[in-house]
Parts: C-alpha cells; structure tokens; sequence
C-alpha cells in the first residue's frame, strides 16, 4: 500500500466523522457559526442593495427637499439642536416657486397620523399627507395602479379628494372597487381618485399605509399651527439641480434672515445625502461581520486543530500499520489533511444553509430584503476550506513524523 486515493480519504473522513457525532458537531460549531454569519449579513446587505437601487433611493437624480428636521440624525446632539429651529411655512413654498428661477417644479407637502374609516371598517395610524400638485412628479415616491393623481384645481379649491395606498384598500374596501367611494377623515369625507401600487414593508413597516389629499384641505381640516412644511424641487438637469440649490439656499437664508457667519437652520437633502449613509452604515455592518466571523473561525479552526490531534493519538497503531506496509510520509500527511479540510468544509456548507434560511426568516419576519449571491457561496466554501486546510497543517505534520515501530507497539 503506497497511497490512498482521494475518494478513500472521503470515506475514511466520514467514518470517523459518523463514529463521534456529538465531537463532530462541536467540532463544526464554530465553523457554522462563522460561515452562518457572513452568508446572513451578505444575503441581508445584497438585498437591501438592490432594493436601494429599485425602490428606496426613488430621489430623481435631480430631485432634492428642504425641511426643518432632516432624515437622518445620527446622535443625540444633533437632534436637540434641529428641535430648536424654527417651522417652514406654507408661504416659504410660494416664495421658492415664485423667486427659484433654475427650478423647473415646486412643490410641498405636510403629513400627520390619524384614523380613515369607509363604512364599519376602520384603520388607525394611517400617516395622512396634504401634497401640492407637483409632488407626485418631483420625488416620484408614488405610481397608480389606478386612477389620477392629484391636480392644480385640487390644490387650489380645496377638494376633499384622495388618493390611498394599497393597505387602505386591501383592509377597508376588502375587494371592493374603491373608485369614487369616500372614507372619512377626522369625520370629513373624501372622495378616492386614486389608489397607489403596492410597495410592500421595510424594516417591518408597512409602506402602503397613507393617505394624500390636496395640502391646502389638509390645513383646512387639520389646523396648520405648528405644522413645518417640506418643500420639493425638482431641476431640469443636475447642472441646473447645483445651480437650483444655491438658488433655494439663498431664498430659505433670506427668509430665515440669517448671516454670512450662521449655519442654515433648515436641511437639505438628495439622493447622495442618503446613498453616504448608507455606504457609511452598510461598511460599519460589513466590519461588525467580519469582526465576529473571524473570531468564530478562529476558535473553530482551534477545535478542528485539537480534534485533529486527539485522532491522531486515538490512530497511532493504525498509522502505523499503513506505514508498514508502505504508506509514504506525505500520504500519512494528505490523508490527514484531506479530513481537517473535508471536516470544515462540512460546517462551511450547514453554515451556508442555515445564514440562508435565516436571513429568508428575516426577510419574511420584518420585510428586511434579501439576496442570494453566488459569490457568498463559493467564499463561504473556500474560507472554510481554508480554515480547515490551516487546521489540519499541525496534525498531519505530527502523524506523518510518527515511527512506524513506536506506532505499531502502542
């Protein structure tokens, strides 16, 4: 017997692995852990990749809006500060449109939360929206799937018309065409002209649970004292978008009559403003993944290494016969190897599954999208390949040394 053949080495490898299932699988646990951590963050951060890219991010490139508070805040300092600036009002909207000469449309919204009802049916935390005319067509955060959308008469007669998402319809009209059917505001009815394509959840929170109705009957029916508005523009092109934010920012300084030396008192926000977020969030999770999957891999390659050598000790005379009839040092040293290797690779593939099933799990928990990605596969495979292949180095080394008449008389 000079050599073994790979497919020996298998069978071998899976003996052993079948005869300790209990040490097999704390043997693999940190391998399992490790891979299962890289493939849930990746399938997470991969979907919500595309998702960014379909859905999330539906700024026009050459979109942006002003508000008091902004989007995103990121620390508690930042947050009592924008608490103390001063409101956007309604005439700061008119003033934009009026005076912005680079800005091809204006627009504005206000929203707020309350109860729509349509017959017995009601449905509460319903976040109600007063939009001007333009919007629909600046940030193009709504497509029909039926119906129109809201018109200039709209906005300056004041009609208490309405467009709804997808949840109103589906839990208030219950497959009911909800077509010039009225719900009813804070007791005021509106009339539906419009019903908004489903966009699903994020984060667990659902994205269809809205109502718009003209801006101008919003302040009617809902007071607009101490209410900030948040002013849209949109520029032909994003030459002209650099040139509209200037613009804007000179109109909203002038109006805030702040100095040369004064930070603005009002945000203002595109799509580059979320997509740095995001990269900055998305590089902190990737850090966090790598930090805690490769502490995982290391004390698993660690228990594959000593698993390793405690069967080395348990197969000393059986080394020892294969030497004796044969079996080459580098044999000895393959044959070893090849289960270090085959071992982890073994919790690489359960790891690959299980961070899969988790992240779908996720997903269809709070709506968190994910991906898979064949390239998260392969690396999944190869890491802990290469984990085992470090792991197996020591033991093998130590039973391909072995005396083959020391072996045979243990």
């Amino acid at each position: 017997m000079r050599n073994i053949n790979f497919t020996e080495s298998i069978k071998i490898s899976v003996s052993s692995l079948k005869e300790n299932k209990l040490r097999t699988f704390l043997t693999l646990l940190g391998i399992i852990i490790g891979v299962m951590t890289v493939i849930t963050v990746v399938s997470i951060i991969s979907g919500l990749n595309r998702y960014v890219e379909t859905k999330l991010f539906n700024f026009g490139s050459n979109d942006f809006m002003v508000q008091r508070i902004p989007s995103l805040i990121t620390s508690y300092e930042k947050w009592l500060e924008v608490k103390k600036r001063k409101r956007i009002p309604y005439r700061y909207y008119k003033i934009v449109r009026k005076r912005c000469s680079s800005c091809l449309l204006v627009g504005a919204r206000v929203s707020s939360s309350g109860i729509v009802k349509y017959g017995d049916n009601a449905l509460e935390d319903v976040r109600i929206s007063g939009y001007t005319e333009n919007d629909a067509y600046i940030l193009g955060t709504i497509n029909l799937e039926g119906g129109r959308a809201l018109i200039k008469a709209d906005v300056m007669e004041g009609k208490q018309v309405a467009i709804i998402g997808w949840d109103i319809k589906d839990k208030l009209f219950r497959g009911i065409d909800p077509f010039g059917k009225y719900i009813k505001l804070k007791n005021y009815k509106f009339k539906v002209i419009g019903v908004a394509e489903k966009k699903g959840k994020v984060l667990g929170m659902s994205q269809d649970n809205f109502v718009i109705i003209p801006i101008t009957t919003f302040f009617k029916k809902f007071g607009r004292r101490n209410r900030s508005i948040t002013i849209t523009v949109h520029a032909e092109s994003l030459k002209m978008m650099e040139d509209a934010q200037d613009e804007v920012r000179s109109i909203m300084r002038a109006l805030r009559h702040l100095s040369p030396k004064d930070e603005d008192d009002f945000s203002m926000e595109t799509q580059q403003t979320f997509l740095n977020f995001y990269k900055k969030t998305t590089a902190t999770l990737y850090l966090v993944m790598i930090l805690i999957s490769s502490i995982a891999l290391v004390v698993g390659g660690i228990v594959i290494m000593n698993i390793m050598l405690v069967s080395v000790t348990e197969r000393i005379r059986e080394i020892g016969i294969r030497k004796a009839v044969g079996a080459r040092r580098r044999d000895i040293l393959t044959q070893f190897l090849i289960e270090s290797i085959f071992l982890s690779v073994i919790g690489g593939v359960i790891g690959i599954i299980l961070g899969f099933l988790i992240a779908k799990i996720i997903t269809i928990a709070t709506g968190f999208p994910s991906s898979v990605e064949l390239w998260s596969v392969i690396s999944g495979v190869l890491i802990a390949g290469i984990v085992g292949l470090f792991s197996g180095i020591y033991p093998a080394n130590k039973a391909a040394k072995l005396d083959p008449v020391v072996a045979l008389r243990m």
